[in-house]
């Protein structure tokens, strides 16, 4: 039988957590077709993996690509660690859909600026991510943050019925149109002003269309606790699974809380559908929002609007620079970005440990100077933390990224090697996979990817991207357009 590709002898870690195998697979048109010692296969394109990992491609849950995914398609930050399916629309915040008056408020300004927003409906987004056909595939949540900024004069304030009414039906179209759910990021000032209420009423539209909830929550310092309590109350009361977005005790005096906060996950998760993501470094970034300006961790400053010269500089610097108290410079490089070494190690290796926990880079691609999480999550994941630690077997670390994703946000067909599977794959040497971005030098290629193959197609090898590219826009399961 003649395939289009054949990748010989790898071994293959299928994405369920099962033992891996060594195997040969066929890959016809976008599929996987078969799986075996395939030695009565021919193929337009054989590949030699002998010692070699074969993966379901990497789900990246937790991003901020919507813009960039068509605006930059070759996605190279993605595609070079193994990352076939991206997920947008996190912490509040999405491209659509969008009606702005102004330049995006922050943190919608973390998406790009006012042009940048051309999606007035969740329709019209799709189309425009299928005009420009990147190299991943591309799901998409919808942004409480940006309802309310659709609908809302003032968003320091909370929203009126009739407002909540309006966001109510704007994401009910576009859950029809194939939205995966809402997403909130309750700890922004833009969104603070938003009762539990508020929340709760939206979310109930999700679970006539089988959506999720997604949650930056309101705190994650000292009162993670009552902010977990609310975001497994919003979820209970809408009767849909709720995801805690980028689980982490930030704050020097949060640090070692995650044996609580993962005891609380435990006993809820026993009668309701709950789960986790998380990134693997111990330090997060944002926007810099004066309410975590501290001398009790470094804060690097990534980009400022005012004072542009200053990126790349710890505020502690800037402030003897500038001559001002912390929180002065703060106000004075603002609006910014900052990346902040909140966490302890010991935090991030138990959250990520955790069953219920997926893996999300929460990478800002439109950062001058990002977080190395953007380029380097899923090799670290792997090499770091899985080879060089040990904390957890590969098939282990593989489902996370791959099966237990696609899983949680209906993907069909994806996140595992399967006959009739999506023929989303990386391969990958076990020995040398790294990531090799750091602090210092953020936009690094990681090592150890050899190649990536999406909906069949070989998009990424030899450290570049294809000139042909067949990521597809993913509708959430339960929509009509997926069927």
């Amino acid at each position: 039988m003649l395939c289009d590709t054949i990748i010989k002898k790898a071994v293959i870690v299928d994405g369920t957590g099962a033992a891996s195998f060594i195997a040969d697979v066929a890959i016809c048109q976008d599929r996987i077709q078969a799986i075996g010692q395939l030695d009565g296969y021919d193929a337009k394109q054989i590949i030699h993996a002998e010692g070699l990992v074969l993966s379901p491609g990497f789900i990246d849950v937790h991003t901020h690509d919507d813009t960039n995914v068509i605006r930059a398609p070759e996605c190279l930050s993605k595609i070079s660690q193994g990352v076939t399916t991206v997920i947008v629309g996190n912490c509040g915040i999405s491209a659509s859909p969008t009606i702005l008056k102004g330049e995006p408020p922050e943190p919608m300004n973390l998406l790009g600026k006012k042009d940048d927003f051309q999606y007035s409906t969740f329709g019209d987004y799709v189309k425009a991510v299928q005009a420009a056909e990147p190299a991943v595939n591309v799901a998409a949540l919808v942004g409480h943050t940006t309802l309310r900024n659709n609908v809302i004069d003032d968003l320091q304030r909370t929203a009126t019925n009739e407002e909540i009414e309006s966001m109510r039906e704007s994401l009910a179209q576009a859950m029809k149109q194939g939205a995966l759910g809402l997403s909130s990021g309750l700890a922004y000032q833009s969104a603070k002003a938003a009762t539990a209420d508020e929340v709760m009423r939206l979310a109930t539209v999700l679970s006539q269309y089988g959506g999720i909830y997604t949650t930056h929550m309101r705190t994650e310092f000292e009162a993670i606790i009552s902010a977990m309590e609310e975001a497994f109350e919003t979820g209970k009361h809408a009767q849909v699974p709720v995801v805690i977005s980028h689980l982490k005790c930030a704050g020097a005096g949060n640090w070692g809380r995650t044996v609580e906060v993962l005891s609380l996950m435990d006993k809820v998760s026993e009668y309701q559908d709950i789960a986790c993501d998380c990134y693997p470094y111990s330090a997060s970034s944002s926007t810099l929002d004066l309410n975590q300006v501290t001398d009790d961790f470094d804060i690097f400053i990534t980009w400022s609007e005012p004072k542009p010269e200053l990126a790349g500089k710890t505020l502690k610097v800037i402030t003897e620079e500038l001559n001002l108290s912390l929180l002065e410079a703060a106000r004075a490089l603002q609006p910014a970005g900052a990346v902040y070494h909140c966490m302890d190690e010991e935090d991030v290796k138990r959250v990520l440990k955790y069953k219920l926990t997926m893996v999300g880079s929460d990478g800002l691609p439109n950062d001058p100077k990002p977080h190395p999480r953007l380029w380097g999550t899923f090799p670290r994941v792997l090499g770091q933390y899985c080879r060089e630690e040990q904390l957890f077997s590969l098939e282990e670390a593989v489902h996370k990224m791959t099966g237990m994703s696609a899983n949680r946000y209906q993907l069909k067909d994806r996140g595992e090697i399967k006959i009739g599977a999506f023929a989303d794959l990386v391969l990958f040497d076990p020995d040398t996979i790294k990531d090799t971005a750091t602090f210092q030098n953020p936009i690094s290629i990681a090592k150890g990817i050899e190649s990536v193959f999406v909906n069949g197609q070989l998009t990424y090898s030899n450290g570049n991207v294809s000139g042909k590219r067949k990521g597809v826009f993913l509708f959430r399961s339960s929509t009509q357009e997926n069927n």
